[in-house]
């Protein structure tokens, strides 16, 4: 169920990388317990607009509005105190530690000191937290929790990624890819994850390149062209067609906003 205000809405945004403009005007709007795809073919401003949303790059121009309230989001810093969080498609995790120091990552739990001003940190509260959210998150797999993620599957250390970025309070969540290079079992997992985010009240937007994929998760799709909003559809009412006419440039068919 989505709310009638938008969680985040961007209006007009632009960027520009020198002469090149890579996002000219766009909109954009996603609601709390929705899935928002982003789609659009290579250089259509994907990425563009979502780094801008992280904060990892500064729109030109346009609005952002958080939970009704004009905010703007010049870091990254910036996007996490709004309770935006980002997965990238290289999940930024480290593979030489296990699942748990993953998700507290530089946010580690601690004791008191027995003595002086040395800290011990709190194993068993934050084993308790991580297998919580995975809980949470409906993620089953992850059973032996001090397992180093370089010994997971792909599908597995998404899950630690996206578990990482709830664990802070996050409202909104962008996904980068998330099923790329997956199997069948692994894509499965993944998409159920995604959905899962959005039935406990989370924003989410994934970019995709697979529209599979994006059929089986989304409320409604975006689609960006040569840096311009090119159709959202309700994916309910529309058909894979209509969805890659607006990509290419095509008539569109039926179930779009233009």
């Amino acid at each position: 169920m989505t709310t009638t205000e938008p969680l985040l809405r961007l209006e007009g945004i632009r960027k520009s990388y020198g002469a090149v403009h890579a996002l000219s005007g766009v909109d954009l709007d996603v609601h709390r317990g929705e899935v928002l795809a982003l789609v659009g073919d290579n250089g259509a401003g994907k990425s563009t607009l979502v780094k801008t949303i992280a904060g990892a790059h500064a729109a030109d121009a346009g609005r952002f509005l958080f939970e009704g309230s004009e905010v703007r989001i010049g870091s990254p810093q910036a996007a996490a105190e709004l309770g935006i969080a980002t997965v990238y498609q290289d999940l930024a995790i480290c593979d030489n530690l296990d699942v748990v120091a993953n998700l507290f990552l530089g946010r580690e739990q601690v004791r008191a000191p027995l003595a002086g001003r040395l800290r011990r940190l709190s194993n068993a509260a934050m084993e308790q937290r991580t297998q919580q959210v995975l809980a949470d998150l409906s993620v089953t797999t992850l059973t032996d929790l001090r397992r180093p993620v370089s010994g997971l599957s792909g599908g597995q250390r998404q899950a630690v990624a996206v578990a990482r970025a709830v664990l802070w309070g996050s409202k909104l969540v962008l996904l980068d890819e998330p099923t790329a290079a997956l199997g069948v079992e692994q894509t499965d997992m993944v998409l159920g994850l995604v959905r899962s985010l959005a039935e406990r009240g989370l924003g989410v937007i994934v970019i995709s390149h697979n529209l599979s994929d994006v059929f089986r998760v989304a409320d409604r799709i975006a689609v960006l062209r040569l840096g311009r909003n090119a159709g959202t559809f309700v994916r309910a009412e529309s058909e894979p067609d209509d969805v890659v006419a607006a990509i290419t440039g095509g008539r569109l068919l039926s179930g779009a906003k233009a």
